[in-house]
């Protein structure tokens, strides 16, 4: 049996290959894990005006619920924003019925604030630049 040629290239972001790949993989997820579908949502905080004051990406995937990516504004980020988006994005797991999160944050970034928020460590990814690491954590959601 002969092989068809193929073609490996390497190029800039590709949206429209990053769309094919994700639905390939959420088809194959799905069918490894009984088709727990993966959903997303947000968290968001505005000022008077409309102006973005601080976010939060996550989603849900059956039981579990990863946080994708956290903001507050330089100069909102002493008033517990970061706090109240956590807490709304855990009760929005609880809601979808999710029973733990997890999210990872660089050495420096906040991963002191997740744990002060009851998660732990369950692993680092080592050689971040400038000498980081990721840091994995992890919480089981009381009801």
């Amino acid at each position: 049996m002969t092989t068809p040629p193929h073609t490996l290239t390497t190029g800039p972001a590709d949206a429209a290959l990053e769309q094919r790949l994700t639905e390939e993989l959420i088809a194959f997820n799905n069918t490894a894990t009984g088709n727990a579908e993966r959903t997303e949502f947000t968290v968001r905080v505005t000022g008077d005006e409309g102006d973005l004051v601080a976010g939060l990406v996550a989603w849900t995937w059956g039981a579990l619920a990863g946080i994708d990516l956290v903001w507050v504004r330089a100069d909102s980020r002493e008033a517990g924003w970061g706090s109240r988006l956590v807490q709304a994005a855990e009760a929005e797991a609880r809601r979808r019925g999710c029973d733990r999160i997890s999210v990872s944050s660089f050495t420096f970034q906040a991963p002191g604030f997740y744990r002060r928020h009851g998660f732990v460590e369950t692993g680092r990814t080592l050689g971040i630049p400038g000498g980081h690491e990721d840091v994995h954590l992890f919480k089981r959601l009381a009801e």
